[in-house]
């Protein structure tokens, strides 16, 4: 399962919402929205530190794992941390907002400060919740392409329409596929070439994934590739260049080669 979610724009979404939340309950509970933002601006390290520790190391690493004592203890001490730095965050908001008459941010304020620990822990849960959520959305992704992969593989060769006839060329016998002008052409190892009308973008739905596309021109079957670098792959004796904006997902690809 994974620990984290990498997109930064969900993190960005996230904060951004509840910091608009906390701000608008707390500045409509003071009547002063700028003291609230100030108040918020100053506690909200301290829920983003908490919310990442509990997130992203002590449930995938602990809790997951089923180390179930040092997750205990390791959370006592999180929430022990976390409430005497939200202590001092109060303590210090104090000094700071009462240059701003404090007086007037209304009397149940130091009722509301108090119950800081529990917002802090629902924004908490709230991200967990969210996470796990989309971790079963991801997991779902890997099925569905798994099962996909699986059907690939029932097929042992790979169906073209060649000069008018369908014929079906083995995954072995695969070396390179080779997109010109307005038609493709299937390099295999006993250095036949069949042609074909079909786009190299359909046919590369076609493929499991021991086929990868590593140039909008080229199609490699991975299993055939004698040697590689950061630029360029080395297949049936020829040498194909990588595409630039190929190189972020066939590298690592490439990697687990090795």
């Amino acid at each position: 399962m994974k620990s984290k979610i990498s997109n930064p724009y969900f993190h960005l979404l996230f904060w951004l919402v509840v910091t608009v939340i906390l701000i608008f309950v707390y500045g409509h509970s003071w009547n002063n929205n700028l003291n609230a933002f100030y108040f918020i601006a100053l506690l909200l390290p301290v829920v983003m530190g908490t919310s990442y520790f509990f997130n992203f190391y002590l449930v995938p690493v602990l809790l997951l794992k089923k180390k179930y004592l040092r997750f205990a203890l390791y959370f006592y001490y999180t929430l022990v941390v976390s409430l005497y730095l939200q202590i001092l965050v109060v303590f210090f908001s104090f000094m700071y907002l009462a240059n701003f008459e404090l007086e007037d941010m209304g009397p149940n304020s130091i009722s509301e400060i108090r119950s800081l620990a529990i917002v802090m822990y629902a924004v908490v849960f709230a991200g967990s919740f969210l996470v796990m959520l989309q971790q079963l959305v991801d997991q779902q992704k890997e099925l569905e392409q798994f099962k996909i992969e699986k059907e690939k593989l029932k097929k042992q060769f790979l169906e073209l329409l060649s000069n008018r006839n369908k014929i079906r060329i083995s995954y072995d016998e695969i070396v390179y596929i080779e997109s010109l002008s307005d038609y493709v052409k299937v390099h295999t190892i006993n250095q036949k070439e069949i042609t074909s009308k079909e786009k190299i973008s359909v046919i590369s739905e076609k493929l499991p994934e021991d086929f990868l596309r590593i140039h909008r021109s080229f199609i490699v079957n991975r299993n055939q590739i004698t040697r590689f670098n950061y630029n360029e792959i080395e297949i049936g004796g020829v040498v194909l260049n990588i595409g630039r904006s190929y190189k972020k997902d066939i590298l690592p690809k490439l990697k687990l080669m090795e």
